[in-house]
């Protein structure tokens, strides 16, 4: 492996564990899920903004103003699918939260003859099945832990991972070459959309002063967001398809293990049998994806 492979491999890991431990954070948050998803999207896209600036790239290049509007509004649902997920985090445990996010691959797949007029094989067919099959395990229908695994939190899961396959479909659609100037465009959308939301729902926002408070919402903020999409885009165009692929998975086995180890949040049985199915159903599908 060459050593630029071999740093693009390292970044991409970090990114995935990064990315894999914000629902830890986001415990130890007191504010609104739109709030925190308005103070991500500012400060993710200012920092991202800063290091376009420091390579000196141009934020509009090749962007036409068609396409700006368009990032603007996959930008804007992406603000809402972050308040989701925060919610989900709220109503429900992390590692829960994360397995009905991780239904997007399966959304994708279940929509991709619709959208993309991609044949649904057979193969793709078993695997959003029994990526289906997981979810319901993970649910607590089974065992009970329905109660504790709140419904809400898994619908807030799902509908966050619905909208993240629009925001997947439209990047598709779009094709933008300019990945820093597009990502700039999509977090600052994120931040705005969620302005009028907060005016509307919230009489006032009162920022914690607790130190520690201020200090996960900086990592959040500048972590998770700006430094974890720069490191993204970074590494991933060194990296092949599959690389991609497989080493994505660190991000929600890093959530579960979190989940477990630091917030103490129990998995019953039946739910981590249903982690295997969703993860396993996945690894499958896009195994196979980037061969064909």
């Amino acid at each position: 492996m060459k050593p630029s492979s071999s740093r693009a491999v390292w970044l991409y890991i970090l990114t995935m564990v990064i990315y894999g431990s914000i629902g830890v954070f986001r415990r130890f948050i007191p504010l609104s899920s739109g709030a925190l998803a308005f103070i991500r999207g500012l400060v993710g896209g200012v920092c991202l903004l800063g290091f376009v600036k420091l390579r000196g790239g141009k934020l509009f290049f090749g962007l036409s103003k068609r396409v700006i509007l368009l990032l603007i509004l996959s930008g804007a649902m992406l603000g809402i699918n972050w308040m989701l997920l925060f919610e989900a985090y709220n109503h429900t445990t992390v590692a829960v939260a994360t397995l009905c996010y991780y239904m997007q691959p399966t959304f994708l797949i279940l929509l991709s003859p619709l959208v993309f007029r991609e044949a649904l094989t057979l193969r793709k067919g078993l695997c959003a099945a029994v990526a289906v099959g997981g979810m319901t395990l993970v649910s607590g229908v089974f065992d009970g832990a329905a109660a504790e695994s709140s419904l809400a939190g898994i619908l807030f899961g799902l509908g966050a991972a619905a909208l993240y396959t629009a925001i997947v479909i439209l990047n598709k659609k779009l094709a933008v070459e300019n990945a820093y100037g597009q990502t700039v465009i999509q977090l600052l959308s994120a931040a705005a959309v969620m302005v009028p939301y907060l005016l509307l729902t919230e009489s006032a926002c009162t920022f914690p002063t607790d130190p520690v408070a201020l200090l996960m919402i900086a990592v959040v903020g500048i972590i998770h967001t700006g430094v974890a999409y720069a490191m993204y885009f970074s590494s991933i165009g060194k990296l092949p398809s599959q690389t991609v692929a497989v080493l994505g998975y660190i991000d929600p086995v890093v959530a579960l293990l979190l989940s477990a180890l630091l917030l103490r949040e129990p998995m019953t049985v039946w739910q981590t049998a249903g982690a295997v199915m969703i993860l396993l159903a996945t690894a499958v599908s896009e195994h196979r994806s980037q061969r064909t």
